[in-house]
């Protein structure tokens, strides 16, 4: 029995995201599976790899085969070139955490309430303007 380490697709259709699992390589894509052995979530930025380093070095010390995905993915987390014994690879890029937005007391803003607008409404003004000249008028 061949044994291969491969990609298992989950998610919507266009939200992917895959499960590194060990499976019998006759199996179907998303078939049955040995054992689930990492993720992958390619949509996220940066993207997800978690993988189980000493369950990937089993599998490979008992010959199993990674796919070419799998394989890539296998080069950028270090545990192909663990298992190969070359340098390990740069480190992957972590993602940063997002900082919370400030408050509006920490922008300066006032608490108090203002009560009324800053400019008044064109009817008031025409109102007053109306009675100014009238007294004008009567002056």
């Amino acid at each position: 029995m061949a044994v291969k380490i491969k990609l298992k697709r989950l998610g919507k259709i266009r939200s992917p995201h895959y499960r590194i699992v060990v499976a019998d390589s006759r199996t179907r894509r998303d078939g049955r599976a040995i054992e689930e052995i990492g993720k992958y979530h390619p949509t996220y930025n940066p993207s997800v790899m978690e993988v189980d380093a000493e369950r990937v070095a089993y599998w490979l010390g008992v010959g199993a085969q990674p796919t070419e995905p799998v394989l890539a993915i296998l080069k950028k987390t270090g545990d192909w070139q663990k298992f190969k014994g070359e340098p390990a690879p740069a480190p992957l890029l972590q993602p940063a955490e997002k900082s919370a937005r400030p408050s509006f007391e920490a922008l300066g803003g006032d608490d108090e309430g203002k009560g009324e607008a800053i400019t008044q409404k064109k009817k008031a003004d025409k109102k007053d303007e109306a009675a100014a000249e009238s007294e004008s008028t009567e002056a």
